[in-house]
């Protein structure tokens, strides 16, 4: 039966009551950036209103295609579109900052007191969790963007492309996009009106900010505003690496950090799990500043925390700096919690200078199908990459040693319940993982031998 709607779109939402929303976001923003989507797309567009659909999907699109993480990069953009500059600010940094307090104490947990039996329980039962949780974004972003035969396609060649052909993901962006652009052009009505434009209004009432709402005047375009955010960015990245280069030089480890992630940030697309094996390399590999089994713990940690995944270089900084004890024997800790407030610093810095000095460019392309067209081409696009991801994660969760390894079952089940829990009760995320986190627990303590 369908629900009343409401007539009016919301109140204003002032700016403090959008700092709590922001603030709470930070504490609950598990699964990954597809699950962060997710929970922004169901309290920010369904309950709350505060921006319809369509201009959600409109940035989400533009977040894509930026190096970084997506979620957190959209968090900044709607933050931005509703009180300027500083709301911006907030949004992003409150997504973030609970994580980086949190990964700085588990990491120094982890290095300091090594594995304990019931964080390994935990750990097995949220890692189906999240396999789930990814699903169940890829259906959800999949069920609102693959509106016709041509968006499949793309999702299906999409998925192809990663899961078969190994391509990176830069690639299947930029083929997505000429596809995008050559199909706005010569076939306009595959690509216009995408994404659950009509739906959203059809659903969901009027938004705060809705499809016909004119960009306020902080968000129109102008070049003396853009010159001064890219000069604001330089500036912020310059004077701490000016100051690491003055202290440590530049062979030292807190340098060569800040140097590492600045390009990490600027080199690689595709949000956290394209990154990643970048990351991989450099830290394990190139500079050694922690083992292969630290990085896999480490991404269990990021797995498992609210935040961007891609915080998981918060937890490369602080093992880094820890175990080679950057500030001498007596301060491990405090180089620890530097080392990952710096990279977390470098890492991000990018993501906040894209939304402010691009976000006005994009609010003046909303209704423009050259712009569109691509960016939804994109999204089409997107989708079949976070199927591989589902299947990558629900591959290392389900035969952990590989195919001629055992079946773990009991994750199966608690994967099993998860999507149930999700796809048919529509139960909320925080709810998911907390007792997929006790059913880990339940089954360590009960069947030891497992895993």
């Amino acid at each position: 039966m369908q629900r009343d709607l409401p007539a009016q779109p919301p109140a204003t939402i002032s700016y403090w009551q959008a700092l709590l929303f922001w603030l709470k976001l930070g504490f609950i923003s598990f699964g990954g950036p597809a699950g962060q989507i997710a929970i922004m797309h169901q309290e920010l567009v369904e309950r709350r209103r505060w921006i319809s659909e369509r201009r959600f999907l409109h940035a989400l699109n533009y977040c894509m295609v930026l190096p970084g993480p997506e979620a957190q990069q959209l968090a900044t953009y709607i933050g931005w579109l509703m009180h300027r500059t500083r709301g911006g600010l907030t949004a992003g940094i409150l997504f973030v900052l609970p994580s980086l307090f949190i990964l700085i104490a588990l990491s120094w947990v982890y290095i300091a007191f090594g594995q304990v039996d019931w964080v390994a329980g935990l750990f097995y039962g949220i890692k189906p969790a999240v396999t789930a949780i990814v699903v169940h974004a890829a259906h959800r972003i999949g069920g609102r963007a693959l509106k016709n035969r041509v968006l499949w396609a793309i999702a299906a060649a999409a998925f192809v492309a990663i899961f078969v052909l190994k391509a990176p993901f830069p690639l299947i962006v930029a083929v997505a996009a000429l596809l995008g652009w050559l199909g706005g052009r010569y076939a306009p009505g595959y690509f216009a009106g995408s994404g659950g434009h009509g739906k959203a209004q059809a659903s969901y009432g009027p938004a705060l900010i809705d499809d016909g709402t004119p960009p306020p005047a902080h968000a129109r375009f102008g070049w003396g505003r853009l010159l001064g955010v890219l000069a604001v960015g330089l500036l912020l990245w310059l004077l701490p690496m000016g100051a690491l280069l003055a202290i440590d030089g530049w062979e030292g480890s807190y340098t060569q950090m800040g140097w590492f992630f600045s390009k990490a940030a600027l080199l690689t697309f595709g949000g956290a799990y394209a990154v990643l094996p970048y990351v991989y390399q450099g830290a394990v590999s190139h500079y050694g500043w922690l083992s292969p089994t630290q990085m896999v713990d480490g991404l269990a940690l990021g797995e498992t925390t609210p935040g961007p995944l891609i915080m998981v270089v918060a937890f490369v900084g602080f093992i880094g700096a820890y175990t080679h004890a950057l500030l001498g024997p007596d301060a491990l800790f405090v180089a620890g919690a530097l080392g990952a407030a710096l990279v977390t610093w470098f890492t991000f810095l990018p993501s906040f200078v894209f939304i402010l000095a691009g976000g006005p460019l994009v609010e003046a392309t909303h209704g423009d199908l050259k712009f569109t067209a691509p960016l939804t081409a994109i999204t089409a696009a997107v989708v079949g990459v976070i199927v591989n991801l589902a299947l990558f994660f629900g591959y290392h969760v389900l035969w952990p040693l590989g195919w001629h390894g055992y079946f773990d079952w009991p994750s199966a089940l608690i994967a099993l319940g998860a999507a149930v829990a999700l796809f048919r009760y529509k139960r909320n995320v925080i709810h998911v993982i907390g007792a997929c986190a006790l059913a880990g627990l339940l089954i360590k303590g009960l069947l030891p031998a497992v895993g």
